[in-house]
């Protein structure tokens, strides 16, 4: 069972429920790593998925985003089936999964979030460009547009990675582990970005191991460890009992935030 802390009191304003997951089970080659996932996330929400390794937070996002189709269960994303409206979708995988060595400039690599806007054939227009500059300034790169992705380090590739998204003027962002490897100053920089971005109206999801950061910037939390445990607000990450069945009893690393009604 869910537990569902104070998730009914969130401030969440009435707005159209942007993704929608109904008894939904998914995995791989027949082995489900999540199981009757129930969740609605509405415009304007910035909420972070946390658990440990093999939660299913990577495999709730590729769902969302219509890569990985449900064993079972209804999966819509802006009123229509996951997939169906990509174009208003953006997902960032995990860093560690792409490739680094494509001889290309920064510029370049933001432009693909243009692919599908650009259409087949039709090559980035000056606007398309300037577009491109103005999301690297929004993440606080634009002095990177010139420079070779492979020249980058990991905070930056992280700034890039997110301007590319961005350049796509997605409604719902899925963000997996956006901040990994990146130094302090950066994840406070990109996370500015999404809260202002979910101030705009965007449905921004973010995977994370990151509690501190979570606490610090997410008004919902969604917890899983192949189910949702709970969702609620940071107070998710103040409850033992939510800790023990997200991380198998143990508590996570990190500052002493976690403490519940037992410890102050």
């Amino acid at each position: 069972m869910t537990l569902a802390v104070t998730v009914a009191s969130l401030p969440v304003v009435e707005a159209s429920r942007t993704i929608e997951l109904q008894d939904v089970s998914a995995g791989y080659d027949g082995v489900p790593v999540l199981r009757d996932v129930d969740l609605t996330v509405r415009a304007g929400e910035l909420l972070a998925l946390v658990g440990p390794n093999g939660a299913g937070k990577s495999t709730l996002l590729k769902v969302v985003a219509g890569l990985l189709p449900p064993m079972r269960g209804r999966v819509r994303v802006l009123g229509a089936r996951a997939g169906e409206e990509s174009g208003r979708v953006a997902y960032l995988p995990q860093a560690e999964s792409l490739r680094w060595d494509y001889p290309l400039l920064v510029e370049d690599v933001v432009l693909m979030g243009r692919i599908a806007k650009l259409g087949v054939g039709r090559r980035a227009a000056a606007a398309d460009r300037e577009d491109a500059r103005a999301a690297l300034a929004r993440v606080d790169a634009r002095d990177l547009a010139q420079r070779p992705i492979a020249a980058l380090s990991g905070g930056q590739r992280q700034r890039v990675l997110l301007a590319r998204t961005l350049v796509a003027g997605p409604d719902v962002l899925l963000l997996d582990e956006p901040a990994t490897g990146v130094d302090p100053t950066t994840e406070e920089q990109l996370m500015r970005v999404l809260e202002q971005l979910a101030a705009e109206g965007k449905t921004v999801v973010v995977s994370t191991h990151d509690l501190a950061g979570v606490m610090a910037h997410f008004p919902r939390v969604v917890s899983l460890n192949g189910r949702i445990v709970a969702d609620g607000t940071t107070a998710v990450l103040r409850d033992d009992r939510i800790l023990r069945e997200t991380y198998g009893g143990h508590r996570p690393g990190g500052p002493q935030l976690y403490g519940d009604e037992h410890h102050a």
